[in-house]
């Protein structure tokens, strides 16, 4: 799946995000410039839309919003 995360601006935002779906048992891709997050591995919006917004960023669209 794909998100729309805003608030990601530097490495450790990257980090933190990824922390925060491996956490849920998948991966993530940060893309910084296009403020986009590839997951792969979890098919639960809800779940990775909740991990990244505890993370403190705000993913502003979702498949299946």
């Amino acid at each position: 799946m794909q998100l729309n995360v805003e608030g990601m601006t530097c490495a450790h935002c990257e980090r933190a995000v990824q922390k925060a779906v491996a956490g849920l048992g998948g991966t993530a891709v940060v893309d910084l410039s296009a403020g986009t997050v590839h997951v792969s591995g979890i098919d639960d919006v809800a779940a990775v839309r909740s991990a990244i917004e505890e993370a403190g960023y705000k993913v502003t669209d979702a498949p299946g919003r």
